[in-house]
């Protein structure tokens, strides 16, 4: 890029326990004379240097940091390079923070942890409710110390390993072992479930309700489904489980 050629801006903001980082891309109006502008890895993590280079010693060595995307839309290689370009610093990309799906997923395949924030947009018609959020699907396995935060329904093609946890207002579908948290119902829907290929010990949780799974009540090993009922959270095989279950 040349030097009057829009560049990204960074915005460092350090916290008690992290520093939050935000991601300013000029915004460019896409035509056949003005292509939307685009970034690439190499100079995200150059500019990034540039930046964290004119801010060094306002953070402590093995610093944890927040990455504020917004509506920016970031694939895994772009976001991998800005991990790198924090690590030179001896700052730890922990967390991506984002209102789109696309890069929510790519996050969350290179093994961060994700807050998909939704952006609400005003209805036309104020009478109707607002559409649900598209699922977020995630196609690995969560490690330990991965988060994933959604508006709406979250699917895991993989494990969520012990130390991991989601985090989601509507349904949760894991098709793998469970051996972490699982939160579905967050904001207090009761009628969210949780569909599990495989239980180990883990903790589950639905709306307000908790239910903890140790390791000597697994016994199935087939797919589960937890629901709540007037009793609390209840796990049932998938092949008995009826919807009206939860009226």
């Amino acid at each position: 890029m040349s030097d009057d050629a829009p560049h990204p801006e960074w915005q460092l903001a350090p916290q008690e326990n992290f520093v939050r980082l935000s991601l300013i891309l000029p915004t460019v109006t896409a035509s056949v004379d003005s292509p939307t502008l685009v970034f690439s890895h190499q100079q995200l993590q150059q500019s990034l240097a540039n930046y964290l280079r004119i801010m060094a010693g306002r953070w402590g060595d093995k610093t944890l940091v927040r990455l504020a995307l917004n509506n920016q839309l970031l694939d895994t290689r772009q976001l991998q390079a800005i991990a790198t370009g924090l690590k030179e610093q001896n700052l730890t990309l922990q967390w991506v923070e984002t209102n789109r799906r696309q890069t929510a997923v790519a996050a969350a395949s290179a093994g961060f942890s994700v807050d998909q924030t939704l952006v609400e947009k005003p209805l036309v018609d104020p009478s109707e409710p607002p559409p649900s959020p598209k699922p977020l699907v995630v196609r690995h396995t969560l490690r330990s110390g991965g988060e994933i935060r959604h508006g709406g329904d979250v699917v895991i093609i993989g494990d969520v390993n012990p130390g991991s946890s989601i985090v989601a207002d509507g349904d949760i579908l894991i098709w793998g072992c469970l051996r972490g948290v699982a939160h579905a119902g967050a904001k207090g829907n009761d009628q969210a479930v949780i569909m599990i290929l495989r239980l180990a010990a883990c903790q589950i949780r639905i709306g307000d309700r908790l239910a903890r799974v140790g390791a000597d009540a697994v016994d199935r090993r087939e797919p589960e489904i937890a629901y709540i009922t007037s009793e609390g959270i209840r796990l049932t095989p998938v092949r008995q489980f009826q919807r009206s279950a939860l009226s």
